[in-house]
C-alpha cells in the first residue's frame, strides 16, 4: 500500500500545511479545548466524541462504547495511505472538540500528533496504540494484526471510557465482556483453530503487515523481514532479497503466500503469479477496513478463513 513506485508512498506535510492547519483549528474550535469534554445525552448519560486516526480502531470503539460514544474515524478509505495523509481543517476540528483521541502512533500517523499539538486540551485523553504496546518508531506498526496487542486495546479503551465517564462505568464492562466473548467469537476461534492445526507452517508474504498476523497465528515467516519493510514503506527491495523470494517460490519452501491486495507493486506481483504457477495457494489481505463500512471482526474472519483455506489446500488438513 505505500508504494512510492505507484504513486502511493509517503509523502511529507510541510509545516506551512500544518500552520494554516493549526490556525484554522484554533481559530475555529478554541472554545472546545475548556468546554466539558463529553456531552449529556438523554436520560442524563453522557455521549463521549471519539476521533479515531484509522477505521479500524473506530470500529472497535464504537462497538465498545455503544450508545454512549460517537465515533468519527479520519482515514476511513480503503485506497488512503495511513502514512502520507494529509488531514483536513475538518479533520482539525473533529479533534479539537474530541473527548478521546485514538491513534496507531509507531511512526504510522505522525500527521494525527500534530494535529493533536495543534490544539492542546487538558481535558482530553488520548490512546496511543504504539505507545500503551510499548512499541516505538522502527517497529512493526500493524498491530491490529496481532490477537494479544488488539485485546490490549480492548482493555485500555473499556478502561478510559470509565475514566471519562465514571456513572457507566458498569455498561462500559458490559459492552468490553459481550465483544471479546460473543462478537469476536468467530475471530477468537479462528486464530485458535488455525494455530492449532498449522503452527510451524513456513509461509511467504507481500510486506510487513503480514508479520504481526503470522505471529499471532504460529506461521512461520520465510519472506526476508527486510523485503517485508521495504514494500510496506515504499522502498525498492534489494535484488538479493528478491532472489531469495524467487527460491522459496520455486523450491516450493513456502506453503501459502499472503498479498495485501492494496499494494500493487510489480515484483509482488511478479511473485503472486509466480506463487500461482507453482500452485501455491494465495490468501488476500488489505491494510484498512474492506469494504470501509464493514466491522472489525467481519473484515478479520473474512481474512482469516481465507488463509485457513490457503493452508488447508496447500497441507491437506
Amino acid at each position: 500500500m505505500h508504494n512510492a513506485r505507484t504513486g502511493v508512498g509517503r509523502r511529507r506535510i510541510t509545516a506551512t500545511a500544518f500552520g494554516v492547519l493549526a490556525i484554522a483549528v484554533l481559530a475555529g474550535t478554541s472554545a472546545c479545548s475548556t468546554a466539558p469534554r463529553a456531552s449529556s445525552a438523554a436520560g442524563g448519560s453522557k455521549t463521549i466524541q471519539v476521533v479515531a486516526a484509522e477505521n479500524f480502531w473506530g470500529s472497535i470503539a464504537a462497538q465498545l462504547g455503544g450508545s454512549h460514544v460517537r465515533v468519527q474515524s479520519v482515514i476511513t478509505n480503503p485506497n488512503t495511505d495511513p502514512h502520507s495523509y494529509e488531514p483536513t481543517t475538518a479533520d482539525g476540528r473533529a479533534v479539537a472538540s474530541a473527548d478521546y483521541v485514538i491513534n496507531n502512533g509507531i511512526g504510522y500517523d505522525a500527521w494525527s500528533d500534530k494535529l493533536l499539538a495543534a490544539n492542546p486540551a487538558p481535558q482530553r485523553t488520548v490512546l496511543t496504540v504504539g505507545t500503551l504496546l510499548g512499541k516505538k518508531d522502527g517497529d512493526n506498526p500493524h498491530q491490529w494484526y496481532s490477537a494479544d496487542s488488539l485485546h490490549q486495546v480492548i482493555d485500555r479503551i473499556t478502561a478510559d471510557y470509565q475514566k471519562i465517564d465514571p456513572a457507566d462505568a458498569a455498561y462500559f464492562d458490559a459492552q468490553k465482556q459481550t465483544f471479546v466473548s460473543q462478537t469476536l467469537g468467530q475471530y477468537n476461534q479462528l486464530e485458535s483453530d488455525i494455530k492449532a492445526k498449522y503452527a510451524g507452517t513456513p509461509i511467504g508474504a507481500s510486506e510487513s503487515i503480514v508479520t504481526p498476523l503470522a505471529e499471532s497465528l504460529g506461521l512461520k515467516m520465510l519472506t526476508p523481514e527486510s523485503f517485508l519493510d521495504a514494500m510496506s514503506e515504499g522502498n525498492d527491495p534489494t535484488a538479493a532479497d528478491k532472489a531469495t523470494i524467487d527460491r522459496q517460490i520455486s523450491g516450493k519452501q513456502i506453503k501459502i503466500y499472503v498479498f495485501n491486495t492494496q499494494n500493487s507493486d510489480p515484483d509482488v506481483m511478479a511473485q503472486v503469479n509466480a506463487a500461482k504457477a507453482q500452485g501455491i495457494p494465495v490468501a488476500q489481505v488489505t491494510e484498512t477496513l474492506a469494504p470501509a463500512g464493514a466491522s472489525f471482526q467481519d473484515w478479520q474472519v473474512q481474512q482469516l478463513q481465507g488463509i485457513e483455506n490457503a493452508l488447508k489446500q496447500a497441507v491437506g488438513k
